[in-house]
């Protein structure tokens, strides 16, 4: 893939491993030598030498023909999550809160003008689209985006929203800049956000910031219903609050947690 300036000590071979893992997008699980070379924009025999190079190490397997990612890269991810110790601090105040609604939590952040899920406790539903840790949407069409979209400088936004989104997702709703800053106006005024099926058929949801001591936003909680299930009178009225307060208790607890000296014992 094509790239811009860069230093005397970027490592090109990892970078082009990571396009290799990046290439296997949504309704792509598996790819041909062929395919994955045209993706990536990497010659046949260094495609085929990273993917068997993923192979060995077991981030990659061969399939059908071709070349499938397996669980293992979730690795990558998860070593993230684990180490800015958000799941450790979110995860009593997401079981709680789920318990209380019987609907699905889950904790994202922006990565370009995506949002990644890096959290969740879910209760079983058949939903239009699948959630796990490292799932993708494009942020404007959710209430967890539209929070984590709010919080950011005009430049800022603008310059997110410029990128492509990586997600797969062809979204309901797609907003004009003029309606797009009239939601995210709304969004700060009020605190929370609210998506109705914009993203697709059957998704509603409501999302609240989480911010860390200094009160900047790091990250966005959300309660997500099924449109069929639970009215929005429901969703704002009962699941809102709980989730308002299950926002500032995970704040909190996280403003304590970076504020303790973190010391490994040797």
């Amino acid at each position: 893939m094509a790239r811009g300036d860069t230093g005397p000590d970027f490592i090109e071979a990892l970078a082009r491993g990571l396009d290799v893992i990046r290439a296997f997008q949504p309704g792509r699980p598996v790819m041909s030598l062929t395919e994955v070379a045209a993706a990536t924009g990497l010659a046949r025999p260094t495609a085929r030498r990273i993917l068997l190079t993923l192979q060995e190490l077991g981030y990659a397997r061969s399939a059908q023909g071709g070349f499938a990612l397996t669980p293992r890269v979730l690795e990558l991810g998860v070593s993230y999550v684990r180490s800015t110790g958000l799941w450790e601090v979110a995860r009593p105040h997401l079981e709680r809160l789920v318990a209380q609604t019987q609907e699905s939590s889950s904790i994202a952040q922006l990565d370009g003008s995506d949002i990644v899920y890096v959290a969740r406790v879910a209760v079983p539903k058949i939903v239009a689209l699948s959630v796990q840790i490292g799932t993708r949407f494009p942020a404007m069409q959710t209430s967890l985006g539209k929070v984590l979209l709010a919080a950011l400088p005009p430049d800022e936004l603008e310059r997110v929203l410029a990128e492509p989104s990586r997600s797969g997702i062809e979204p309901r709703w797609r907003p004009d800049q003029r309606e797009r800053d009239t939601v995210l106006r709304e969004v700060r005024a009020k605190g929370w956000a609210l998506t109705d099926e914009q993203l697709a058929l059957g998704i509603r949801s409501v999302a609240a910031p989480l911010r860390d001591g200094s009160g900047t936003v790091i990250a966005a909680v959300n309660v997500n219903s099924h449109a069929a299930e639970t009215s929005l009178e429901k969703l704002t009225e009962e699941h809102l609050p709980l989730l308002l307060k299950t926002a500032g208790a995970i704040s909190a607890d996280w403003a304590l947690y970076e504020s303790v000296p973190q010391v490994t014992a040797s």
